[in-house]
This record gives C-alpha cells, structure tokens and sequence, in this order.
C-alpha cells in the first residue's frame, strides 16, 4: 500500500533507509550504534522527545540481551514505531462535516479534491471559504466542475465566516451526505488567521450541532520541524481531529509523523502524493513502518 515511499520519497530513502539498512546489517549492537542511530531519528525530523523514548526502549533491550544483532534491532525497532503511531488512530468513516486549515501552498485545496473523491457516492457540497484569495475559490470551483460537486461561493474578500454559514444552510436544507469546508490560509498575522479559524469554527458547530464535524490541519511533508511549529498553533485555535501530510512526493522528512503523534498527540489521517485525485492514502500505522524500515 505505501510502496511509494520506496518508489517516490528517493531523497528519504537515500539519507534514511539505506542508513538504516546499514545498521541493521550489523553483527552487535553496542551503545556507539544507539548513539548513530538516535542522530538517523534526529536527522529525519522524528523529534527529540519520540528519539530519545526510543532510543531509551532499545538501550533497555540491548542491556538485557533481547537485543544482541542488527536484526533484533530492526524488529524492536518497528514494534516501537507502530506501537507510537497505533496509540492515535482516526476513523474519518465517523464524520460527515470535513473542516480543512492549513497556511497557503500546504495543498489543502488540492486536498479537498482527493477527499471528495473517496466519497463518488455520496452527494456532496463543497464551501469555498478562502474569500481572501480568489485563486482558492477558482481552484476549488474548477475541482467541483470536475468531480461533479456542488459548491458555495461568496464574493472576494467577504467575510468567510458568512459564505460558510450559507454553505451550512444549504448542506442542512438540500440533504447533502458530506460537507468539505476549505478555509483562509493566510492573513496579515498569524493572530489574524488564528482569531479567523476560530470565528469560523463556532459558526460551523453553531449550524450544525448534530453532525460529526472533523478538523483536518494539511500540512507540507518538505517543512520538517517547522511543520510541528503549524500543527501547534493551528491546534491551539481550533482543536484538530487529524493530519494530513501532504507532498510525499517530494524531499520530505518521513520522521515528522512520529513527532507530530508523540508531542501534539493528533493522529495522521491521509497521505497525499502528487496531483491527482486518486493520490491519496489512508494513513496506516504498520504499512508505514514497515516500508519506512525496509530494504
């Protein structure tokens, strides 16, 4: 299922994997290999906080003996990285009402496109709500001429917290089974853009208080460390049911996905490689690491 690491992140498996395979290659373990291993973690973005829990596990092992050779340093290894990423599953099978955020260029548009095309049958409304720049309304709208998906569109620069309350109403009054709500990505100040999400939000909750409404933050797979930065100040606005790692094709630091479950305890959602609509996966925790940690 994620093959693609392999066939896709070259850059990740180049400076990681093989680096990894290197190490797992070896006939002893011993504290020198712990310590290059922790600076792998470190160097793939994987945070200090999940790197040293790990590292702590596997020093632990190594001093019992469970851990004597390469090989039983890969399996501890990806025991502990599953065990991490399977603390926080979500089911977006749950929800019906999709609240999209995320700063501009993170490919949440592009996102919206592929989450509504895992829904070909269910009727849909999309709610461009990124009145403040008229690229994000086009691309939204050009994306619903191709999906076959209806859309509420407000005029430029108008307030989006009411062309989000007119999508409301039509989604309740017109019977749609999903709701996918993209939102502004920049403002003058961060305060500006956080005080935004935060208006558009209670609208959300206020006109559709018996949906399951899910907050997805997308989020460019390339920014490693400086991605963990987003999630924290989105999350301190408008609480996040997910992540989405958008980019996966590119140079990103597969690390982050540790990181971001571990210090901000939010699970990834998606994965999202590319343009197309099918380029998308369901994040699965196992599937990851075992392709992550594979020769």
């Amino acid at each position: 299922m994620f093959g693609f690491i392999k066939d896709k992140l070259s850059k990740i498996y180049t400076s990681f994997t093989s680096k990894l395979a290197g190490i797992f290659k070896k006939e002893t373990i011993d504290a020198d290999t712990l310590k290059d291993l922790e600076s792998l973690l470190i160097s793939a973005d994987m945070g200090v906080k999940s790197t040293k829990y790990i590292i702590n596990k596997l020093n632990q092992d190594v001093q019992s003996g469970k851990i004597k050779k390469g090989e039983d340093l890969k399996n501890a290894l990806e025991n502990l990285l599953i065990e991490q990423l399977h603390d926080k599953n979500l089911d977006t099978k749950e929800f019906n009402v999709f609240v999209l955020v995320g700063i501009n260029g993170s490919g949440k548009t592009t996102f919206a496109s592929k989450l509504a095309n895992l829904y070909t049958d269910k009727k849909i409304l999309f709610i461009a709500g990124d009145t403040f720049r008229a690229a994000a309304v086009e691309q939204l709208n050009e994306w619903a001429k191709r999906l076959n998906v209806d859309i509420e569109m407000g005029k430029e620069n108008q307030d989006p917290a009411s062309v989000i309350f007119a999508g409301c109403e039509r989604f309740k009054k017109s019977h749609y089974d999903i709701l996918i709500i993209d939102t502004a990505g920049r403002l003058q100040t961060k305060v500006n853009l956080m005080k935004e999400l935060e208006k558009v939000k209670k609208v959300i909750v206020r006109q559709l208080p018996e949906n399951k409404i899910c907050t997805l933050l997308t989020i460019d797979s390339m920014l490693g460390q400086n991605s963990l930065e987003q999630a924290k100040l989105f999350n301190e606005s408008t609480q996040l049911d997910g992540i989405v790692l958008t980019k996966m094709d590119g140079t990103g630091k597969a690390g982050i996905a540790f990181a971001i479950v571990q210090e901000l305890n939010i699970p990834i959602a998606f994965i999202c490689f590319g343009e197309e609509v099918d380029k998308i996966k369901k994040f699965d925790a196992k599937e990851y690491v075992e392709q992550l940690l594979s020769e």
